[in-house]
């Protein structure tokens, strides 16, 4: 048997290495800045410790901190320091879970210590000491009667010993990890040393029920964030403090637009300024899918159980859905489209030619998401998604998903973002073969290279019925949101017969492809909120003028001026009230109006108008006419 490995590399390089080589060592022999640099590695695309040996071949990655590998090993060994850092202020305090999370981390925490700003910052001074210890975790593996006997003797913590009695699959041994004297249960992988990190600030401490049972313990859940930089940390506070005035929730009561109530958790009340926006964006939305040829639909919101059970809703994602008894029989809100879909598609016989057929629907949606993870318009239970399902034969499957990346392109286009792709493969629990998905998972690379478009791999983030493309695009801080989604399903079209007369005379299968391109109408106009700031571009404004008088001389022509602009199709506010100029624009200014009209003796003696912009102040005088084509020329080009 060999002593010796080979290990493949990005660009495909292959070396050999001897056997038990760690990654920390190849890193190395690549060079020491480099070594110094990455944080975690994977091995046929399994994340390891750098100090791991490694006795097989395979292929290798490296990450840093600027990639989500990195972020996420780097905040998660943060929240183990954290904990250390408790136990070591606070002994007799017990842990839950500390994971990494998508801006940081978090532990849950068991103690008699009610924690305050002034407990925060003792916190965070420890973590930066045992940072300065440079402590080496150790990963241990032991079997799991021995891991459980450890945290009921030697430290002795309740949760931990629950977790290794319950975990799935019930595993023969598990991995502790040591750091200095604290020990925590822990899948790893984790930093080298906790040297590496440098920055941290605990952000907040909430209550949090253990396991999400409100009959259990309530713990308290710090959060946290860390930086290999302290400037790295500041800019990061500082974003955070823009996003909280962008914050889409106050800005949705502050500008009219939506708000919720306890009568409905959840779910949105719409109001009118925000009603503006949805069917702007709605109507956008319909006349881009007439341009691409799709045909609109509605389907039922309460659905008979059968449905969800021959789709696999009822197997797979049973706990997300709200389930009501009627005629003695269950039914559901529905989750979403798809099964609905194919009851219109197999509504009457079809045939090849007849292929692709594009339904589109702005579907009403409702899932039982757990009230705890609730978050204004990010996290609702009932929602709209502007879904479609395109129903088509094998080989006009990269021509339709080509289309379908052309629509989301002039989609996200119109509001200014650029999307980058991922590429979701099958998850571990999955309908159908592999082999149909393998074939899936290859059509849509196809489809992404044939469009010349980068992507990059989310490995088993599919849906449970087929691979898909995700679409990301970043706002106005730099933050990543997933929008739309394309989806390529074989398994509905099988589960539900779904079948067309093929030009040989012979039943055939469609291929069915799952996408939307906003996602949900609740999430991305709370997205649009954030990254506007509420300063909507003129085309969306759910006010896009106000005409302010300054005299009650120029009212008269105020009013006529706002009449014209209301019959050109403008949203326009008339503000003739006996208040001082100054007040009336400080009121527009803050409605975030984009436009003002100012109109005095001056304005109505030349028959002109003197305008504002939000922001900027005096653009200067305009007739009319002129200052309303430039205004329709701003609206069409969605500037």
């Amino acid at each position: 048997m060999s002593d010796k490995i080979k290990i493949t590399f990005p660009d495909g390089n292959i070396k050999e290495y001897d056997k038990g080589i760690s990654a920390m060592d190849i890193a190395k022999s690549i060079s020491n800045k480099f070594a110094d640099a990455i944080l975690v590695c994977k091995i046929n695309k399994k994340a390891i410790d750098l100090s791991a040996p490694i006795n097989e071949d395979g292929s290798i990655m490296f990450f840093k901190f600027d990639s989500p590998e990195g972020k996420e090993c780097y905040w998660h060994t943060t929240s183990h320091m954290m904990a250390q850092a408790i136990e070591e202020l606070y002994p007799g305090a017990k842990f839950g879970v500390g994971p990494a999370i998508e801006n940081g981390f978090y532990y849950d925490v068991d103690s008699t210590t009610k924690f305050t700003e002034e407990d925060l910052k003792k916190i965070e001074n420890r973590i930066l000491e045992i940072a300065k210890r440079d402590l080496k975790p150790v990963r241990d593996e032991k079997p799991r009667i021995d891991a459980i006997e450890y945290f009921k003797s030697k430290r002795v913590d309740p949760y931990k010993v629950e977790i290794l009695e319950t975990i799935a699959g019930a595993e023969e041994s598990v991995s502790l990890y040591h750091q200095g004297e604290f020990t925590d249960l822990c899948r790893g992988p984790h930093l080298p040393t906790t040297a590496k990190v440098k920055a941290v600030k605990l952000l907040s401490v909430s209550g949090s029920y253990w396991r999400g049972d409100e009959k259990r313990q309530m713990l308290q859940r710090i959060y946290g964030i860390s930086f290999p930089t302290q400037k790295e940390l500041d800019q990061y506070l500082k974003d955070l403090e823009e996003a909280k005035k962008r914050d889409h929730r106050k800005l949705g009561k502050e500008l009219d637009l939506f708000f919720f109530h306890e009568v409905s958790p959840g779910a949105p009340f719409w109001l009118p300024n925000g009603m503006i926006i949805y069917r702007e964006i709605e109507s956008f939305s319909r006349k881009l899918h007439d341009k691409f040829e799709y045909d609109e639909i509605s389907t039922p919101i309460i659905v008979r159980e059968p449905l969800f059970n021959t789709s696999g809703h009822t197997t797979h994602y049973a706990e997300n859905m709200f389930k009501i008894i009627s005629d003695n029989e269950p039914m559901y809100l529905k989750p979403m489209n798809c099964p609905e879909s194919t009851i219109v598609y197999s509504s009457k016989l079809r045939s090849y030619k007849d292929l692709p057929i594009r339904l589109s629907e702005l579907g009403r949606m409702h899932r039982n998401e757990v009230r705890g993870a609730l978050g204004g318009m990010f996290r609702v239970r009932q929602f709209t998604m502007d879904d479609a399902h395109i129903f088509c034969r094998d080989d006009q499957i990269l021509e339709e998903i080509t289309r379908v990346l052309q629509l989301m392109t002039e989609t996200y286009g119109a509001f200014g973002f650029t999307p980058k792709y991922y590429l979701s493969t099958r998850p571990d629990e999955f309908m159908g073969s592999i082999e149909t998905w393998d074939a899936a998972e290859d059509s849509l690379k196809k489809a992404l290279e044939a469009n010349k478009l980068e992507y990059t791999i989310n490995e088993k983030d599919g849906a449970f019925y087929g691979p898909k493309i995700d679409v990301h695009i970043k706002d106005a801080l730099n933050r990543t949101w997933q929008l739309a989604t394309v989806q390529l399903d074989y398994q509905l079209p099988e589960k539900f017969d779904l079948t067309y007369e093929g030009s040989d005379g012979n039943k055939h299968r469609p291929v069915m492809i799952h996408r939307a391109i906003y996602g949900s109408f609740e999430r991305f106009v709370g997205i649009l909120t954030e990254h506007h700031a509420g300063n909507f571009p003129l085309w969306i404004a759910p006010v896009q003028l106000s005409v302010l008088s300054i005299t009650d001389a120029s009212i008269e022509y105020a009013e006529k001026i706002h009449k014209e602009l209301r019959n050109e199709g403008f949203r326009v506010f008339l503000d003739t009230r006996n208040e001082k100029i100054g007040y009336k624009i400080r009121e527009s200014e803050n409605k975030k109006i984009p436009y003002m009209i100012v109109l005095g003796d001056k304005e109505k003696e030349n028959n002109n108008i003197s305008v504002r912009q939000h922001k900027v102040g005096d653009v200067g005088k305009f007739e009319l006419k002129e200052f309303i084509q430039k205004l329709k020329l701003e609206v069409l080009q969605k500037a």
